[in-house]
């Protein structure tokens, strides 16, 4: 396709579910089954869901976000003494403007040629990855403490608290798909999550509507859920879940977090669950644009990426299969699995052509933003 501009379009006629998880905590049975059947049928239809009164505290939110933004504001030579490691396999510390390609390879074959035809864009966006201390795979990337006082216990005990707060996502999950409450959690320790860090700088509009630079084009994430608390500014999109091809914004709602279905949980679930394609557009406020260039507004954004233990085998779960449904995956090993993924959004060409060869997916379908 000639352009980000010639983009699949955004539309607003479709609402992703609210779900009040007070009514999960201290509940009867029957009131978790409740909450666990809203989340699954958001799950099924949108793969997308806004969960309020989840539990994370508000004012660890509002510390989480202020030292987000003082890192951002932070010189770049400051920020670059806590680079992102090359290569794929350790995806921690600060990824400049540009680094990172996010991959939108699990489209339809009808959208190969429009995405073949995209020119390339420059990926306009900085972040910081955190992760667990006791993560052997992939150590911690740490700013010295006098660049930043704070960052590290800041972001880490965030870190922490949100993977408490996920843990009851799991748990409602599993209630919703017939299984015991801990027959996921057992499998998420929490030392291989992600935290990460996002800025959005401000551009011109022009650059993006032309396509030649790009905030966060369609992709999937690739574990279990996500847990994503954004600012107010908005530009977040989720593919509908009948005209694909199109997107649905998934605006801000205050003190909500958006939480939404990875690929794993779509595997495990043999497809019952969905992990459907995202992206970051300009920001759909009014005041969205400032002054004569019209520059777009800074977003920042703090997802939490839950995933597996690394040697987690992913296999479709016994209520998810039967004569009607038999299982569309082989079982895959969660760190195999990873690897991959990892290879493709910090890529080299081993990376590359291992992934075609293992899953099978033509490189021709993997759209590469610069």
């Amino acid at each position: 396709m000639g352009s980000l501009g010639d983009c699949p379009e955004t539309i607003d006629t479709a609402s992703i579910p609210v779900i009040d998880f007070s009514k999960w905590y201290n509940s009867s049975l029957a009131s978790r089954k409740e909450v666990a059947a809203e989340l699954i049928s958001a799950g099924k239809e949108y793969g997308f869901v806004y969960i309020v009164n989840h539990g994370v505290r508000q004012s660890s939110l509002d510390q989480a976000f202020a030292i987000t933004k003082a890192l951002f504001d932070l010189p770049m030579e400051d920020k670059m003494k806590a680079p992102h490691p090359d290569g794929p396999d350790v995806h921690r510390g600060y990824s400049h403007p540009g680094l990172e390609l996010v991959t939108d390879y699990l489209g339809s074959e009808q959208d190969v040629g429009a995405r073949e035809r995209r020119e390339r864009a420059i990926d306009a966006k900085e972040s910081f990855e955190v992760g667990a201390e006791n993560n052997e795979l992939q150590p911690p990337v740490w700013l010295p403490e006098s660049t930043l006082p704070g960052f590290r216990k800041i972001t880490t005990d965030f870190y922490w608290e949100c993977h408490n707060i996920s843990l009851e996502i799991l748990k409602c999950v599993a209630l919703g798909l017939g299984l015991e409450e801990d027959s996921l959690i057992r499998f998420h320790s929490g030392r291989y999550n992600q935290l990460r860090l996002l800025h959005y700088p401000p551009v011109p509009a022009e650059e993006l509507e032309s396509g030649r630079t790009a905030r966060n084009p369609a992709h999937t994430d690739w574990g279990s859920i996500t847990m994503l608390f954004q600012d107010e500014c908005g530009g977040l999109e989720v593919e509908h879940p009948r005209k694909l091809g199109t997107f649905i914004p998934v605006n801000p709602v205050e003190g909500a977090c958006v939480m939404n279905i990875g690929d794993m949980l779509m595997r495990w679930s043999n497809d019952l669950l969905k992990s459907s394609r995202h992206r970051v557009r300009q920001p759909p406020r009014d005041d969205r644009y400032t002054g004569p260039e019209r520059m777009t507004r800074a977003r920042y954004s703090i997802p939490y990426f839950i995933v597996t233990d690394p040697d987690t085998l992913i296999e479709c779960l016994p209520t998810c299969v039967d004569e009607e449904h038999p299982a569309k995956y082989e079982p895959v090993r969660q760190e195999d699995w990873a690897r991959l993924r990892r290879g493709i959004q910090y890529p080299t060409a081993k990376a590359k052509k291992e992934f075609d060869t293992v899953t099978g997916i033509p490189q021709a379908m993997v759209a590469e933003v610069h």
